[in-house]
C-alpha cells in the first residue's frame, strides 16, 4: 500500500522555518538540494524517522510555490509526496484517471511524478516509485539508493480542501487505496498512516496539521510554517 513519505511546506523565508522544524523534530542536519534552484527555490529536507518534512522558499519571481503563497496568504502545507509501487506512476494509468502531469523524472532509483492540482482537487501531489524500497533520493546522499536504519515517521496529515468528499474519492483512486470511511480518512501504509480531508476556509487547498511518532520523542506540539505539528513517542504505538 502507498505510504506518505514527505510533507512539503512553502514559506516566505526558509531559514526560520527550518530552524523551528529542527528543534521540534530533534532532527539532524537537513539536506539542502542545489537542484531545486532551477525551479527558483531554496529548500531544506529534514528526516523525521523514516519519513521527511521539507520547507521550500522562492528565491526567484514567478515560481509555483510563490504563487501558492500569495493565494494562500502566507506559509503553509504546500505539497505531499507518496511512495508507492511502480504501477502508481504509470503514464497510462494517470491518463485513464484524467490527471495531468506537471513534472516527471525517471532515475535509476526513483520515478517521480507531480500531478496538476486542478486535476486532483487538493494540494500538489507527487507520486514516487523508489528502488530499493525505503530509499529516498530527495533526502540526500545518505538516502540515495539505500535506506538507513530508521523507525517511526508521519502518522496523520490533515488537508483542508473546498470539497472534502469529492477530493477523498479522487485521491482514493489516484493512490489506489480504499475509499474514506465515515471519518473522512484515507488509509495509507497498511493502516499505519491516515490522510484526513476536511473542509477548508477558502479556495486554496493546504495541509493544516501533521502528527508524527518518533523514537524517544517527548510529547510536544507547535505551529510551524502554517502547519500544526503534534509529535508523540513511537513507543506509545506498541
Amino acid at each position: 500500500m502507498p505510504r506518505l513519505r514527505q510533507l512539503v511546506l512553502a514559506a516566505q523565508e526558509c531559514a526560520p522555518v527550518e530552524q523551528a522544524l529542527r528543534e521540534l523534530l530533534a532532527a539532524a542536519e537537513p539536506h539542502h538540494d542545489p537542484d531545486v534552484g532551477r525551479f527558483g527555490l531554496t529548500n531544506a529536507v529534514l528526516a523525521a524517522g523514516c519519513d521527511f518534512v521539507e520547507v521550500v522558499s522562492p528565491s526567484a519571481p514567478g515560481t509555483a510555490a510563490g504563487r501558492w503563497l500569495t493565494r494562500h496568504g502566507g506559509d503553509g502545507g504546500y505539497m505531499l509526496m507518496v511512495d508507492g509501487p511502480p504501477t502508481l506512476t504509470a503514464p497510462d494509468r494517470l491518463t485513464a484517471l484524467a490527471v495531468r502531469e506537471v513534472h516527471r523524472v525517471a532515475l535509476p532509483d526513483v520515478v517521480d511524478v507531480h500531478l496538476h492540482p486542478r486535476d486532483t482537487g487538493g494540494v500538489l501531489l507527487a507520486l514516487d516509485a523508489v528502488d530499493p524500497a525505503g530509499s529516498w533520493r530527495w533526502a540526500g546522499p545518505a538516502w540515495t539508493g539505500r535506506s538507513p536504519t530508521c523507525a517511526g515517521g508521519l502518522r496523520e496529515v490533515t488537508v483542508a480542501v473546498p470539497d472534502p468528499d469529492e477530493v477523498a474519492r479522487r485521491w482514493a483512486a489516484l493512490l489506489d487505496v480504499p475509499a474514506a470511511g465515515r471519518d473522512g480518512r484515507l488509509p495509507l501504509d497498511d493502516g499505519r498512516q491516515h490522510l484526513s480531508l476536511v473542509a477548508g476556509g477558502g479556495d486554496v487547498a493546504a495541509v493544516t496539521a501533521a502528527r508524527l511518532a518518533l523514537p524517544g520523542a517527548l510529547c510536544r506540539a507547535a505551529d510551524v510554517g502554517g502547519v500544526r505539528f503534534d509529535v508523540v513517542p513511537l513507543e506509545e504505538e506498541t
